[in-house]
């Protein structure tokens, strides 16, 4: 879990977005509470912008949009998260006129570091799964050749590992398709 702000006070989503919308950092708010996020390594920002990159370059002429680490996605009301880089094709809803919070992400991916694997395996994929338009979620290592590649079928997720770099990470729910090595580029 990342580290909280805040334990012995619980604020509610109003006063979390009222916050987060004038602070100089960035907060995660999952059941109340503020979890503060910390800057990302090169490796990380590197991943994130390739992956930005070839899903932009491939989904251009189309009804899709993708959008980076700052695009926070509401979670049933009261969990707010920032992924790595979320996406979709068809119309974007967001909860509000200030379009900084996104509703209906059908992908998700987050860039696994040594401080929020866990977290990001666990108590957030549990987030995501409660958001009925999510269809894939992606988790990429930063430090090996490693992606975790979940998408939903019916009501069960199903995993598939990708560790060469030379295998494609298909995403079907933008129709598009990314060889590995393009991800880690000037990474590995």
């Amino acid at each position: 879990m990342l580290p909280k702000l805040r334990t012995d006070i619980l604020i509610s989503t109003e006063e979390y977005l009222k916050k987060e919308r004038l602070a100089d950092y960035k907060s995660e708010f999952v059941e109340g509470i503020l979890y503060a996020m910390s800057g990302a390594s090169e490796k990380h920002n590197l991943i994130v912008f390739n992956l930005i990159t070839e899903i932009g370059r491939q989904i251009k002429k189309r009804p899709c949009k993708a959008y980076a680490n700052d695009m926070k996605i509401r979670v049933k009301e009261t969990n707010y998260v920032y992924p790595d880089v979320s996406a979709l094709c068809g119309e974007a809803k967001f909860s509000d006129e200030e379009t900084d919070v996104l509703l209906n992400p059908s992908i998700i991916i987050e860039v696994l570091s040594e401080s929020t694997s866990n977290y990001d395996r666990g108590k957030k994929f549990e987030l995501y799964r409660r958001l009925d338009s999510l269809q894939e979620y992606i988790l990429v290592d930063q430090d090996r050749c490693y992606i975790e590649y979940h998408v939903k079928k019916g009501m069960q997720w199903i995993l598939t590992e990708l560790d060469n770099l030379q295998d494609k990470l298909t995403l079907v729910s933008i129709e598009c398709e990314i060889l590995v090595e393009d991800i880690y580029n000037r990474v590995l």
